[in-house]
């Protein structure tokens, strides 16, 4: 039986690599590129990035599901290859994928879960009311879950990844697919985790919003690695001043504008996107009349032009050098 800590953190990746096969004679795909973090006991951490950034590889890895080319992780203080059996018992997982069977009731499927990880069958029962109440999934405890909206049906997989009182519980894209309603039912769901269940939850998410709103601390993964790390708050403010957007009529008169603005003094970070043009300046209320007129006198008509303070959209377009956004499309 393996030892481990119950005062280290709670999960640990050190330059994780891993690489898949892209077919025969073709080169390998480097899904993680030596990726580190390091997550805090009870807290709720978000681990942010596009589609194909490599945050699934780390949930596989750190689930046992996959193992790294190289590189060390930890889960609970327990390393995931040498000892898989103790970290899967000490860990929820709810997957991109439904994993709840379809044809069994609320209920059977906890029952079932209970079971597997070894509780006796009064614990079950009681640990079974117990989430269907507090998932409010009780008055549909009885009923086949393909008849559970999707709504319901993420919250009996949350509920399921619970059912053992885990310590740490990975939510892999837990709202991806619900109607807006639901997500906002989901963010309440998991704010009260890490307090009521006294558990640490990674969260990967590629919506901003999400990670915005229940991270404690988040990692924003691009291309298999860590780029930035830290609180929202934090990440955001190391960006001073405010954000100036400007659409235009096309893209080639966002090229032109561009250019304009490398030689207006108090403009840094000059960017653009399609018919958008992101630019940071100290004081933006101040900084946009000027820029208007300029463009005015150049003849260069303006669609739009807001101000904002620094987005998370903003930390990863400085950070990996394109909008977050593009990357998700």
């Amino acid at each position: 039986m393996s030892t481990h800590s119950t005062s280290g953190p709670a999960i640990e990746a050190r330059d994780l690599i891993k690489t898949y096969s892209a077919g025969r004679g073709k080169e390998r795909i480097r899904a993680l590129d030596g990726l580190s973090l390091k997550i805090a006991r009870g807290e709720v951490f978000g681990l942010l990035g596009p589609n194909g950034a490599g945050k699934s590889t780390t949930v596989k890895i750190l689930t046992t599901l996959a193992r790294a080319d190289s590189g060390e992780a930890l889960v609970d203080g327990i390393d995931v290859t040498r000892h898989a059996a103790d970290v899967r018992h000490r860990i929820g997982l709810v997957s991109q994928k439904p994993g709840s069977d379809p044809m069994a009731t609320g209920r059977e499927n906890l029952t079932l879960s209970g079971r597997i990880y070894g509780l006796s069958a009064s614990e079950t029962r009681n640990r079974a009311d117990e989430l269907l109440s507090r998932f409010g999934l009780d008055q549909a405890a009885d009923r086949l879950t393909k008849t559970y909206s999707g709504g319901m049906a993420r919250k009996l997989d949350v509920a399921l990844g619970l059912m053992h009182r885990p310590s740490v519980l990975i939510l892999d894209e837990p709202t991806t697919g619900l109607d807006p309603e639901a997500r906002v039912e989901m963010w309440h769901e998991i704010e009260t985790l890490a307090r009521n269940e006294d558990t640490t939850v990674l969260l990967t998410t590629h919506y901003l919003d999400e990670a915005d709103h229940l991270a404690d601390r988040l990692a924003i993964v691009d291309r298999g690695r860590v780029v930035a790390q830290g609180t929202s708050d934090a990440l955001k403010g190391e960006l001073h001043g405010d954000t100036i957007l400007f659409e235009v009529d096309s893209p080639a008169t966002a090229l032109i504008v561009a250019q304009r603005f490398n030689g207006l003094s108090g403009l840094s970070d000059i960017t653009t996107e399609g018919r958008a043009i992101r630019a940071r300046a100290e004081d933006g209320a101040s900084a946009l009349p000027i820029v208007l007129a300029h463009l005015e006198q150049a003849a260069i008509p303006v669609v739009s032009a807001t101000v904002s303070r620094p987005s998370l959209d903003d930390v990863y377009l400085r950070h990996a050098g394109r909008a977050f956004a593009k990357e998700n499309s």
